[in-house]
């Protein structure tokens, strides 16, 4: 592995102006791509397997031309105080608003608030609902703009109106904190390398991965009904990856100089040991993020797979790109240590000489804190331990759930259409859940719907019962449901299971089966789905990045304490999620105004995403360490000299990362808000406390016993030669390791 990526490093040096022009062809062509694209359709969100994605299949086939995916719209009107809906003016007003909706070319039908049951109780609350031949994303802007124009009109008559429904949803917005992220990588960057010129090269390398990954995603967004988020979450992720990438390639390069090897051989090796850390790393983020598919969510799977294709460019741009870009940048990249000041004036020599009555160099934070936690390990393992334990606790309480209109924020015309409609009909009238009944199979289907609106009558927790409504065929008929609480409560989710516990009892006694489908149902049944898929996938990533790290590190033992500090982690970035966004702590400084359930992929997601990047700094970290045990130094030893190396890198892109995601808390997306925040504080709790106190502590208790592994599995195992032993030792035969093709075992 070390003297490939050694020979691709010198060779992408070399034919840098080849490398270059590949590169920006790539970028030119997806951009071209993503520019000529139709603009994307209807995302669908299917769930495989589960009955409200039955129902909702079965609502398609028998019940042809009612538009099941179609976009909805709940125009809410509110009465001025001291007067009812019911008055002649405002029935009026809104008979007015109600024709002008059904004017529209994409409107399949309008209900009238008077003849459809739809004015609350006090007469103060009334709403029209509008159903669409398309879905929301496919809604024409003119139609939107009808919508919004008869909101306003309906509004100069002193009516309050409000919008709810998916028809005016919009692309999730990141906001400028996004640039803000970007900015404190640059400013990292600087601090890191000390010169613009090396602070550039991650940026550049990272917007072009970004670039060519997103413009892609653009392009296939139709073809492949990719939504909004995949691209936003691929651009999270690639922008992170590829300036950590990046920036471990280039800090290997410094070093490399500083050791006073040539330029094209600093890039090779800097790619041939830093190239192979990057590769083993952005495998397992790619096993993790392709891992989403065992969950047979089709959106999980394709925003898995875009976001582990855009890592997967940011592995090839950092092997290649960098190194060609560093032939351009020649003596502007400055050896590690060197002052960019004093080494500006030399004009012949790279590097200079260190002063002869020089004392020895002054240890670093990273040799120092090292040094520190070899000495105390076991404080330190408990202390971290009871630290994140202690960060964990509020994950006991998670609730998951999709977010709905009562997540928006109460300046969006959605949100306060939601509370109107609440105020008015209870908080379960925006989560109606639809019973589907499926009576081919009885024998009297009109018995069949009449027992089965009875026995949800019946049952707590149920506000109103709609007649059921049959089908042309009369072998199927919907039933609408609310319940007397909230989409997202745990009462709601009862009332789900008992209506379909009940169905049992009809069908054994009519032959109709009954089906609960709707977007209440739907989220609680994706909970579930994810619920259920959680350990089945957490056995799979683990296990596949378990195997991978033994080949990398020949050791059994650092690849399972690589995998218990992950999952220590992990509950603790979850356990300050629900704290921020289901308890409400630091809710106003996180801009999040509804607090709620956590969104039901949160876990999954961040299990899967967190895991390939905990792997990341665990790879370059531990493989300093493991390079300088097999280059003959004591295990405590060998920890220090990793971090003298590696600590400040891993900082700075830690430190990079975190300002990435966090970038991403100012999204308009109450989805991609969540995941911001959980992976910025994910990389937090990984990189300073386990991977920068736990592992070193661990490895310091260990002894040699963390290097040891079976002699039987010590031969079975590929030598891959992360450490570029094999480079090291063509040097010391002087020989060129171009010609060396026999790799030595570690």
């Amino acid at each position: 592995m070390a003297t490939f990526l050694y020979k691709l490093g010198r060779l992408a040096f070399r034919r840098r102006h080849f490398v270059a022009l590949i590169w920006v062809a790539l970028l030119t062509l997806a951009g071209v791509g993503a520019a000529s694209a139709p603009p994307a359709g209807s995302t669908s969100f299917s769930i495989p397997g589960t009955e409200a994605q039955k129902a909702f299949d079965l609502l398609e086939q028998r019940f042809p031309g009612q538009s099941a995916d179609g976009a909805t719209a709940r125009v809410v009107f509110k009465a001025p105080s001291g007067e009812k809906m019911t008055d002649a003016g405002n029935k009026a007003t809104v008979k007015k608003t109600v024709d002008e909706l059904a004017d529209g070319s994409e409107v399949a039908s309008v209900a009238d608030p008077y003849t459809g049951n739809a004015v609350s109780k006090d007469g103060t609350i009334a709403y029209a609902s509008v159903r669409y031949d398309v879905s929301g994303m496919e809604l024409e802007e003119s139609t939107k703009h009808a919508l919004e124009d008869a909101a306003e009109q309906a509004r100069e008559s002193g009516l309050t109106v409000e919008v709810g429904g998916d028809a005016l949803q919009a692309v999730p917005e990141t906001g400028a904190t996004e640039i803000i992220g970007i900015a404190v990588a640059a400013v990292v960057l600087v601090i890191t390398f000390g010169s613009l010129v090396a602070a550039g090269l991650p940026l550049l390398t990272a917007l072009i991965g970004v670039g060519i990954g997103v413009s892609s995603i653009t392009a296939l967004a139709s073809a492949l009904e990719l939504g909004s988020t995949t691209s936003i979450l691929a651009m999270m992720i690639g922008l992170a990856v590829g300036i950590d990438y990046a920036l471990f390639i280039v800090s290997r390069y410094r070093a490399e100089l500083a050791e006073g090897r040539e330029r094209e051989d600093a890039a090779g090796r800097a790619v041939g040991t830093a190239g192979s850390a990057v590769v083993f790393a952005g495998l397992t983020v790619v096993i993790a993020l392709v891992g989403l598919a065992v969950v047979n969510i089709p959106m999980l799977t394709k925003m898995g797979i875009a976001a582990a294709g855009t890592v997967a460019i940011a592995v090839l741009i950092a092997l290649t790109m960098i190194p060609a870009l560093l032939g351009y940048a020649g003596r502007r990249v400055k050896p590690a240590g060197a002052k960019g000041g004093l080494l500006g004036r030399r004009r012949g020599g790279e590097k200079t000489e260190p002063k002869k009555d020089a004392g020895p160099a002054k240890a670093n934070l990273g040799t120092r804190w090292a040094s520190f936690v070899v000495r105390r390990p076991l404080a330190v393992l408990l202390l971290g331990v009871i630290g994140l334990g202690a960060a964990a606790i509020p994950a006991s309480d998670l609730e998951l759930g999709l977010p709905d209109d009562g997540s928006q924020p109460t300046s969006t015309t959605q949100r306060r259409a939601y509370d109107l409609l609440s105020d008015g009909f209870g908080p379960g009238f925006n989560g109606p859940l639809v019973v589907v009944v499926d009576a081919k199979g009885s024998d009297a289907p009109k018995d069949a719907f009449t027992q089965v609106s009875d026995e949800i009558k019946g049952l707590d927790g149920v506000v109103a019962v709609t007649p059921p409504a049959p089908n042309k065929g009369g072998d199927t008929a919907t039933i609408s449901v609310i319940p007397d609480s909230k989409p997202s409560s745990v009462q709601t989710e009862d009332l789900v299971h008992a209506i379909r516990d009940a169905g049992g009892d009809i069908k054994a006694d009519t032959g109709a089966q009954t089906l609960v489908t709707g977007s209440t149902a739907m989220n609680i049944d994706v909970s579930e789905k994810l619920n259920d898929a959680l350990l089945p996938y957490l056995v799979l990533v683990v296990g596949l990045a378990f195997l991978l790290l033994i080949v990398v590190f020949r050791s059994i033992l650092v690849p399972l304490k690589a995998a218990l500090g992950f999952l220590l982690s992990v509950m603790a970035a979850l356990g300050a999620v629900v704290a921020v966004f289901q308890w409400g702590w630091l809710s106003g400084l996180m801009g999040v105004e509804e607090t709620g359930p956590v969104m039901s992929m949160m876990p999954i997601f961040m299990v899967g995403v967190v895991f390939g990047l905990a792997m990341d700094y665990e790879v370059f970290l531990v493989t300093r360490m493991r390079e300088a045990y097999v280059h003959g130094e004591k295990p405590s030893q060998a920890v220090v000299t990793g971090f003298k190396h590696g600590a400040r890198v891993v900082t700075a892109a830690a430190v990079i990362m975190m300002a990435v995601f966090a970038g991403f808390i100012g999204s308009s997306e109450s989805m991609v808000k969540m995941i911001g925040f959980g992976l910025a504080i994910a990389v937090f709790f990984d990189a300073f406390v386990v991977r920068m106190a736990l592992v070193p502590a661990v490895l310091a208790l260990l002894g040699k016993k963390a290097w040891w592994l079976p002699k039987w599995l010590d031969r079975a195992l590929p030598n891959v030669d992360v450490e570029g032993e094999g480079l090291r030792t063509a040097d010391e035969r002087g020989s060129d390791p171009d010609e060396d093709r026999e790799l030595v075992r570690t």
